[in-house]
């Protein structure tokens, strides 16, 4: 057990691969971390894999950047802890539980990683020498947002309508990484996605799958990262009759010519895709057609991929939006792994929100059509004509009121997390703004700054709600209410915390730009008692995701047990 005399500096919690790393006042030989080349080859491969959707050598990002971490601990105390992190907690040492309380979850044991895999990505680990982030820390908001939110009063009643099938290994949790429920267009059957790899319908209380992106594409992985996989999914708005719909998902880098490629001084570390599929017919229970690639995007990491697509619900045949696609791209951790220039920039793809005609052929590659009534549709500087808004860092959801505005959520760093009216062209900040606040792009990303004097002049579009991370740590979207079974949520657009599964809404009435929307709290029961979703789950780390069916019905998602609730009256 360690003593707390030898634990200083450091542990390290992140839900996909994280380690306790344990910096000790002793010192030791560095003569025992491999320096042989394909070693070090090896590990940085398992560090892709494994690590990198969590943490980078730049900044803080799920977890501590591991710049330097092997000049404090010695390669047998790195691979006793990573093959068993929760012993650090168990012991109670303080240091390890104040460290925990910042990042809010631990890793799982990696006792599947043979004692050579571990040596590699040590020896990896080991080429980082520590780095020091210039901050200007006396200018630095440390409380971006004081009031705390308020619990509103509601308490909402859950129905469990089912549990997913378990796609993970040995049944660890999270259970089925179920992220996205949408209803199919014209039959409002309800469908469902495992980021792991199915697409499923749900009929009588059963989940079919309907197509395994595994089987189909053979360069499919779903590591490293909290969203690498199966991202997403959209039914074009005729599927009943044309058998059309669309889908992202990630590959291996290089397993097909990018589209939108890396710098060539930038390794890729994965690739997303997004594609068209063709049902022979549109009303079997599994799929059978063919398909066709639209786009390919180069990732500098497994985080803030292509997880969301959409097309707008209310649009009808005529309407100006009616048949467009909308894809949002995440800056693919760009920013936190020192590559800032390639978000907020027009030219560049990532941190967009793009809209496109799927079937249309006037785009760069000939596979699919730019909308003239797109914002930059005219331009003739660079500016990528795809572009709908631009500067997030991950888009995570986006969703339409009943009036037909959009809204996206937008994961936040270090600091805060939004919810962003969208409006055609508008610049919402990122990475020269977190919230309503500045960042220094090229310095520490946890560090948030009063905005300077002449910032009109940036023309950045600012949420109309956020939340700090005193609260919860990533935002998860969110619908605006439209059912008719429950009046205390009419008119309030519902959202909440992705870790923590804490549920919030703001009102509608209180959403006007250029003001934030005040947030309230939400509570849910089950079984008549009213619960926490983290006792619900018998999880500290929830996974909270919302769908929406075709009567405006809302349902929570929890990935870390795979179950799918119905709101209830």
């Amino acid at each position: 057990m360690l003593t707390r005399n030898k634990l200083a500096f450091l542990f390290l919690a992140a839900p996909t691969f994280a380690i306790i790393f344990i910096a000790c006042n002793t010192s030791h030989s560095k003569n025992e971390i491999s320096e042989d080349l394909t070693v070090i080859s090896n590990g940085k491969k398992l560090f892709v894999q494994y690590c990198s959707g969590c943490h980078n050598f730049k900044q803080d990002g799920i977890g501590p950047q591991l710049s330097g971490i092997t000049t404090a601990q010695s390669q047998s105390q790195l691979l006793s802890f990573i093959k068993n992190p929760n012993r650090v907690i168990q012991s109670g040492d303080e240091h390890a539980h104040r460290l925990f309380d910042h990042y809010k979850t631990l890793m799982p044991a990696f006792s599947t990683l043979s004692d050579d895999d571990i040596k590699a990505i040590i020896a990896y680990l080991n080429t980082h020498k520590k780095i020091n982030v210039d901050t200007d820390t006396a200018n630095a908001i440390t409380e971006p947002i004081p009031a705390k939110i308020q619990f509103s009063g509601t308490v909402v009643r859950l129905q469990k309508i089912i549990q997913m099938p378990a796609s993970s290994d040995s049944g660890k949790k999270p259970l089925a990484r179920i992220t996205k429920l949408v209803a199919q267009p014209q039959t409002g059957k309800l469908f469902v996605v495992d980021l792991r790899g199915k697409l499923y319908s749900i009929e009588n209380g059963k989940a079919i799958v309907y197509m395994d992106m595994q089987k189909l594409r053979h360069n499919f992985i779903n590591d490293p990262g909290l969203a690498t996989g199966f991202g997403s999914f959209a039914f074009h708005p005729e599927f009943h009759t044309n058998g059309i719909f669309y889908t992202t998902h990630a590959e291996a880098a290089g397993s097909g010519k990018a589209d939108f490629a890396l710098p060539d001084s930038i390794k890729p570390a994965l690739q997303w895709v997004l594609t068209e599929w063709k049902a022979d017919d549109p009303n079997a229970d599994v799929f059978k057609g063919t398909s066709r690639e639209l786009l390919r995007v180069d990732m500098v990491s497994g985080i803030h991929g292509v997880q969301e697509i959409a097309f707008n619900p209310l649009a009808k045949r005529g309407d100006n939006d009616y048949g467009l696609l909308y894809v949002c791209v995440g800056d693919g951790g760009a920013v936190e792994n020192g590559y800032p220039f390639i978000a907020h920039n027009k030219q560049k793809i990532w941190g967009t929100i793009l809209r496109i005609d799927p079937q249309g052929n006037n785009s760069a590659n000939g596979k699919y059509g730019i909308p003239k009534s797109n914002p930059f549709a005219q331009s003739n500087d660079g500016t990528l004509k795809e572009i709908y808004a631009y500067g997030f860092r991950n888009p995570h959801r986006i969703s339409w009121t009943n009036t037909g505005q959009m809204i996206a959520c937008n994961i936040g760093q270090a600091k805060i997390e939004s919810v962003d009216y969208i409006f055609p062209g508008h610049d919402y900040g990122w990475p020269i703004r977190e919230g309503d606040f500045m960042l220094h792009p090229n310095g520490d990303l946890t560090k948030v700054y009063p905005l300077p004097a002449n910032d009109s002049s940036y023309h950045v579009t600012y949420p109309v709600a956020m939340f700090d991370h005193d609260e919860g740590k990533a935002i998860c979207g969110g619908f605006e209410y439209t059912g008719d079974a429950i009046p205390s949520l009419k008119n309030k657009f519902l959202f909440g915390d992705i870790p923590s599964g804490r549920l919030f809404y703001i009102n509608m009435a209180d959403i006007k730009p250029g003001t934030f929307a005040p947030v309230y709290e939400w509570k849910v029961s089950l079984n008549d008692q009213q619960e926490s979703l983290q006792k619900i789950c018998d999880d500290d780390r929830v996974d909270l995701h919302f769908g929406k069916d075709d009567k405006g019905n809302i349902y929570i998602l929890t990935k870390a047990d795979g179950n799918i609730y119905k709101l209830m009256k």
